[in-house]
């Protein structure tokens, strides 16, 4: 039961934060937004170049 109200209290804190940001520094946002799409794809793709250099190296 403790961990329920525990992960609700960190989603409210998430989102409260998110919206402070939103309306103090939007432009501050969508560039962090920006930087960690970016930085999740470049790891999508080394992750996939790395699965496929894996399974050619087992011919």
């Amino acid at each position: 039961m403790a961990a329920i109200n525990a992960k609700r209290v960190t989603l409210w804190v998430l989102v409260v934060f998110l919206g402070f940001w939103m309306f103090t520094d939007p432009h501050g946002l969508a560039e962090a937004a920006k930087a960690g799409g970016s930085q999740t794809w470049d790891l999508t793709q080394q992750l996939f170049e790395a699965v496929i250099r894996f399974f050619g190296a087992l011919d």
